[in-house]
Parts: C-alpha cells; structure tokens; sequence
C-alpha cells in the first residue's frame, strides 16, 4: 500500500464498536455538493491536499456500506467488506480526475467493487465446515466412524447419530459438508464455455446487474440532497405559512382550505393566498 493510501487510512473511522453504531456514524457525515466536491478535488490533484481527500472519502463512506452489503450472502464479515470496499473508495479518490466531469461516485463505485470482489474471491471457499461445539464433535467422529468411501445407510446413519448423541439430520448433513468439492468461481480459458456451464458459475451471482448500481446512488444523493433543500426552505418561513404547506403538501393526512381556515380563524380565500405566497417564496430558494 502506498504512503498515500496509508495516510488516507487514518481518516477512515475505526470500526472498533458495533456495526450499528459504526452505520450510524456514516450516515451522519454530511454529503458534499457538486461544487464542494469539484473543488476539494481540484485542491487533491494540484496541491496534494490530504484534508481534501479526507473529506471525500468521508463523505462517501455511507455508499460504501451500501455497496457491501449486496455482498452479505457470501457469509463474509461485514466488516471486512467494508473495510475492503473503504479501499476501494481511497483508491478512487487518489486517481479521480475532476476534470472529466463525473461525480465521484460514478467513477468510485467500480473502485470499490473490485476491491470487494477481490477479496470474496480469495475466502468464498473457506467454508464454515464446523461452527458449533456439537458440528465440530460430529466433524471430527464421523471419519473415523465410516466403514467404507460411499455414503451412509439408513442403519449407519442411526447407529453414528446414537454414538454421539447428535441427530441423523445433522449427520446427513455434516457428511454432504465433507463429501462436497468447491466449485471453481468463475470459468477459465479450458473451462467449458456453454451457456450451462456459464450460467452455473458463482461469478455471476455476486451482484444484481440489473442496476447500475451508481445511478441509484446518484439518484438516493439528489433525492436526499433535494429533501434538505426543501427543509431549510421551510424553515425560512414563519410558523403558519410553514404549517399551511406542510398539512396541504407534505403530509400523509392532507388538510383541506377549510380546515385550515377554522384552524387559524380567518377565510379559506386568506388560506389559499398564504399558500400561494409561501409556495413562491419555496420556489424562489430552491431554483435560487
């Protein structure tokens, strides 16, 4: 790892209390706007700046944990894939160009794919053969309790099961785990191309391409991006223009001109052009 990825592995909280907590702490770093960001990459790639790549990589911690947790079925630490996926996201910023005109997530996103990929490829084989106290009992017996290569009997599998107190569903099942072979994860170049073949590697079930995963990214940052746009506008207005937008607007449970009317004591003519007034104002600072 270069010095500069080391240095920017300092500025990556320390996932040292619980995957909640830490998920919280993600979430609750502010997103950077599309200018903040041109800029502080521009500071990165002239200047060299650490505190600029520190930001970035904060603020796009949160995407990490998202991408990481498509990959949850693999039996992985999530910890581990974040962590790997936060690689990822350091190396991205390193070599992002903010020349070219993408936001940093579109160009991060392939980054910290490949880093998770990476290492899925190097531990989906370990296998969890024996977790429990009973499995690694049953682990350890069932070899040396087997009379011949090919699998047990009816009769075999009750006389194991009585020896060591276990059940023949957990000694069927143990002896699938000791006869099964790991399948390759994905095909190489002598490997049978057909279409049966293809569609059976492991490779293709790592994550849904169905979606490209950094537009909805893209989309969830404008969405939320827009919503605290809209709640610091609110916020501009007094309390009764406030509360007239947001029970006709933005509640579940609309009110109607009327309602308000007898709420505030004043005509649903009156309501209407309070609304309409704060609606402009609403307007005005959002495209502002």
């Amino acid at each position: 790892m270069s010095k500069d990825l080391q240095a920017m592995m300092l500025t990556v909280p320390q996932q040292s209390g619980s995957m909640e907590g830490y998920l919280q702490a993600v979430s609750g770093i502010a997103m950077l706007s599309a200018e903040d960001e041109q800029a502080l990459a521009v500071k990165l790639q002239q200047d060299g700046d650490l505190d600029a790549a520190r930001q970035l990589i904060m603020s796009h911690l949160r995407f990490v944990a998202h991408i990481a947790k498509g990959y949850s079925g693999y039996g992985l630490p999530q910890a581990d894939l974040i962590q790997e996926g936060n690689i990822g996201l350091m190396k991205a910023v390193k070599r992002f160009d903010p020349t070219v005109g993408v936001r940093l997530v579109s160009f991060a996103v392939h980054w910290i794919k490949a880093e998770i990929h990476e290492y899925v490829l190097k531990n989906w084989r370990i296998v969890k053969v024996a977790t429990t106290k009973a499995q690694r009992k049953l682990f350890f017996n069932l070899r040396k309790n087997k009379k011949r290569l090919g699998w047990f009997n009816p009769e075999e599998v009750s006389t194991v099961a009585n020896e060591l107190g276990v059940t023949e569903k957990d000694v069927r099942e143990m002896e699938a785990r000791m006869s099964s072979q790991d399948m390759v994860f994905d095909l190489t170049t002598d490997d049978d191309d057909s279409t049966s073949a293809t569609q059976y590697s492991p490779v293709q079930y790592l994550t849904d391409n169905s979606v490209d995963l950094a537009d909805k990214i893209e989309e969830e940052q404008w969405e939320e991006q827009t919503h605290n746009r809209l709640f610091h506008a609110l916020k501009s207005l007094d309390e009764r223009s406030q509360d007239i937008v947001q029970t006709r607007w933005l509640s579940d449970d609309k009110a109607t001109l009327q309602d308000l009317a007898v709420k505030y004591d004043v005509s649903a003519e009156r309501v209407r052009q309070l609304e309409k007034t704060a609606m402009k104002k609403l307007q005005h600072l959002l495209t502002a």
